[in-house]
Formats: structure tokens, C-alpha cells, sequence
């Protein structure tokens, strides 16, 4: 294809992407400062689209500047790219918010009701005797934003993922996965006025009836026969230290296709550490299992599944800071640079 060939094509293509954007795009780029500094090219459409290429494409900051000049956009070096980066963050945000309000999705700041998903991530610093390090981290949703993170050690009492290692309000609706899976925590968000819903690991959650009997997990979820199927249970978990908490255990059927993945990670993890694969352990693969103390009447079973599907929103944050801020490799070798550094 000619260069002008090309360039008409992808203006052609621009002019379709931009009727995805809020009506406002362009006033927001001046209301949160995205323009200011630029020298030249302060054009807020050349701006977007040489973002984009690196945001939406994945490009590095380096070949973003070369596909900018030969898409004839701007004449720009990767640190000048990674400078409007910086310069157009608000700007970043203000689009998404507007894109969230325009699919219906309130995301004011009303301490009524606020979804966090809160998860853990380890960092190493160099050489083989490094030290580790555990970053404690908490995303609102769906505006992404953090509200809290935390540093800590990776051994010693109170050091593991929990819903202890983060604060916790009324209104406050946690989604966390199977780590954050104890009554311990449990009970630490109910005592805060929260709620909190959590991907069940057996072996470090069992559950009792709200009769306080035991309650056989393993033979209500067989109850769900196919793909879909979905279940609700009322059960209470009982802290060692005393203290229950009442919610409900809600699962739903995997798929056969998700089952098969599910089965093959356990057995090659099993093979890693020189393992036996216990059935019961097969078995629950089968199924996503949840314990939950939303409230029911707002929350059916499908909507508390439904909700926690969004906690994987967590994960891309970490590997944003181990892709671009290079939180995976730290560059620092004693405790008080590399607390520094983090």
C-alpha cells in the first residue's frame, strides 16, 4: 500500500474510533492539562492517537515514536512520548469515567456502597540471597483507582495476605481470592461494618450450618449437575479465636473446557512439588465457590458470581508494575533503599 494510501486508511479508521469516545474527549484534554507544555503537534486528536499506540496496542515507548512519525502524527522520541504519558493521566481517567457514565455506571465517590478487590503481590530484590517483599494492594471499582497499598515482609506473624492487612469501613464491598480465604479475616471486615466475598479454599475455610452442624460443601456442589448450574447455601464459618460469620456458599458448574484447564494446572502443579492429587481436590475444580456475606435480597447467588468475576481487574495492575515500572526486578540491595525504592 502507498504511504497515502495508508494515512487515509487510518484516518478513516481514527474517525470511526472516535465516535466510541465521550461527546466531551476533546474539552476534558484541556480541562485536566494535557496540552499544556507541548511545544508543538498540540493537536488533541494526534495527542490520543499516539497514546493509543502505546496504551491500546502495547507498543514499547520506542517503536510508539516510530509508528508516530511514520503515521505522520508527531516527530517524537520515547521519553518525549513517556512524558505526554505522564501529562495526560487525568485525562486518561476523566475518559474512562465518562465512558463508565455513559453505560450506566455511577462511579461518584458515595461511601454507601464501594466495591474493592484487594490482592497480594511479591518483590525480590536482586541476587540469589534477596530479600522478598509483599505489596498489600486495593483498587475501587470500576474507577481503578487505589485507595490503600501496603509493604511488608514476606515471613512472620501477620504478614500474610488477609483482609487484616487492610483497613476497612461501612459501606465497604471486598472481593479477594482464595488466599484471603479464613474466618479470621472474615470476621475482621464484618467487626468494620464491610462485606466481603471470597473464592473458598476448603482446607483453610470449612463451614458449619447456621445450626451450627457441619456442613458438607463437597456433597452440595455435586448437586449442581451442568455447565451453569448455580447454587445457594446459607452457612456460617467459626473463628478459632471465637466469633462466626453468617453468608452463603454459592457456587456455579464449570464448563468442561474450563474443568479440563483447571485439572491439568492442579496436576502440573502437583508433579512440581512431588505431590498426590487428593480427589476431593479434583473434584471441587469443578465448580467456582464463593462465600459471601452480601446481602441476599440485593445480591442473588448469579450477581455475587457475577460481581467477583470482576476481581481479576487487580491483576493487570500488577503486571503494569512489573511490565513498566519494573517492580518484578528491584533495583535496590539493602531493606531501608528498597523500602525506599517500592
Amino acid at each position: 500500500m502507498e504511504s497515502a494510501d495508508l494515512h487515509t486508511g487510518l484516518l478513516e479508521e481514527w474517525d470511526l474510533l472516535i465516535t466510541f469516545l465521550p461527546a466531551n474527549w476533546r474539552e476534558l484534554a484541556a480541562e485536566t492539562g494535557a496540552l499544556k507544555g507541548l511545544r508543538k503537534d498540540k493537536s488533541v486528536e494526534k495527542l490520543l492517537r499516539v497514546l493509543l499506540l502505546h496504551l491500546g496496542c502495547g507498543y514499547s515507548l520506542q517503536e510508539t515514536a516510530v509508528r508516530a512519525r511514520q503515521a505522520q502524527l508527531a516527530e517524537l522520541t520515547a521519553a518525549a512520548v513517556w512524558q505526554r504519558l505522564r501529562k495526560a493521566r487525568d485525562w486518561l481517567r476523566a475518559l474512562c469515567r465518562e465512558l463508565f457514565r455513559e453505560a450506566g455506571v455511577d462511579v461518584a465517590a458515595d461511601r454507601s456502597f464501594q466495591v474493592r478487590a484487594l490482592d497480594a503481590t511479591t518483590v525480590k530484590e536482586p541476587g540469589r540471597t534477596g530479600s522478598l517483599w509483599r505489596l498489600h494492594y486495593s483498587v475501587r471499582l470500576p474507577s481503578l483507582a487505589c485507595d490503600f497499598f501496603r509493604l511488608t515482609a514476606t515471613k512472620g506473624v501477620g504478614m500474610g495476605e488477609s483482609f487484616r492487612q487492610f483497613p476497612v469501613q461501612e459501606g465497604d464491598y471486598l472481593l479477594a481470592d482464595r488466599g484471603y480465604s479464613t474466618a479470621k479475616g472474615l470476621l475482621h471486615v464484618e467487626c468494620a461494618g464491610g462485606r466481603a466475598t471470597v473464592r473458598v479454599n476448603a482446607s483453610s475455610l470449612p463451614m458449619r450450618t447456621p445450626e451450627n452442624e457441619p456442613f458438607d460443601l463437597l456433597a452440595k456442589v455435586k448437586g449442581l449437575r451442568h455447565a451453569g448450574m448455580i447454587g445457594s447455601w446459607p452457612v456460617q464459618v467459626v473463628a478459632k479465636a471465637g466469633g462466626a460469620v453468617t453468608g452463603r456458599a454459592c457456587a456455579v458448574h464449570k464448563t468442561q473446557e474450563a474443568i479440563r484447564i483447571a485439572h491439568k494446572a492442579l496436576r502440573r502443579q502437583a508433579s512440581k512439588r512431588g505431590t498426590q492429587l487428593h480427589p476431593q481436590t479434583l473434584e471441587f475444580a469443578k465448580y467456582v465457590i464463593l462465600f459471601t456475606t452480601f446481602p441476599t435480597q440485593a445480591f442473588p447467588a448469579a450477581s455475587v458470581l457475577e460481581w467477583y468475576r470482576t476481581r481479576w481487574q487487580v491483576q493487570p495492575v500488577f503486571q503494569r508494575f512489573k511490565s513498566l515500572a519494573q517492580l518484578g526486578h528491584l533495583p535496590k540491595r539493602d531493606d531501608e533503599s528498597a523500602r525506599a525504592w517500592l
